[in-house]
């Protein structure tokens, strides 16, 4: 019981400094880091093509695909059980972007959850920030390399995204040799919007922007900032 009570007794919760900027911009980057993560690692959309064969009249064949965008691990539906007389062969998609798609997903859920753990000390123990010198400069080290991060899985997940619309575009139907069988014809239809993506990649950006001007305010709670201050008025 003691220990619980000197725990609360240097817990002083102060809402207030959610309208400050420190506290309301750590606010934003916890709800863009939500918006990040949600429109990229929640995807799931497939490619559709036409196909007539020995047999087979105008079937549609499908390749669903998702995150982390394996696409060469997709395969497309056989037009039908005989597969065309045998001339239809297991057609797949062509790159691997998981790489840059779970670096931009797994960096929005560890800022995620250092936004959590930022604004609960912000809130409640803003005291403690401010009296001990390193937890203002660990932040400031922090927020620099977090919108470092930003910036890199950004760009690494709009080229990306660029390849997987090429990849599950109309452009795949002359990389398919099956479609070139005797008496085959095949013709894109549709792949699924890829609107929610575009979203993740200006969330991306929206991040790299907040944490980036964050540096200042963070930086302005700092020893460093007070030094430099010091220094200037002498």
């Amino acid at each position: 019981a003691a220990l619980v009570s000197s725990r609360m007794a240097g817990l002083r919760v102060d809402f207030g400094l959610l309208l400050e900027p420190l506290g309301f911009i750590k606010v934003l980057e916890w709800i863009f880091s939500i918006f990040a993560f949600a429109t990229c690692g929640g995807f799931q959309g497939e490619t559709t093509l036409l196909v007539s064969c020995k047999g087979v009249v105008n079937k549609t064949v499908t390749a669903a695909f998702a995150y982390p965008f394996r696409l060469n691990t997709v395969v497309f539906s056989a037009p039908d059980p005989k597969r065309c007389g045998g001339t239809w062969t297991d057609i797949y998609l062509v790159g691997n972007f998981s790489s840059s798609a779970q670096f931009f997903v797994t960096l929005a859920v560890l800022v995620f959850l250092y936004c959590i753990a930022a604004l609960v000390v912000y809130i409640g123990y803003k005291h403690v920030y401010q009296q001990n010198s390193k937890l203002p400069l660990t932040d400031l080290a922090i927020t620099v390399i977090t919108a470092f991060l930003w910036m890199v899985s950004t760009f690494a997940w709009a080229k990306a995204l660029a390849d997987i619309k090429t990849s599950t575009g109309a452009s795949i139907i002359s990389g398919i040799e099956s479609c070139e069988a005797p008496g085959t014809t095949c013709h894109f239809v549709s792949v699924t919007s890829m609107g929610t993506l575009n979203v993740s990649v200006v969330f991306g950006l929206l991040n790299m922007v907040l944490w980036g001007g964050n540096v200042w305010f963070v930086y302005k709670d700092t020893n460093l900032h007070n030094e430099s201050n010091r220094i200037s008025q002498s």
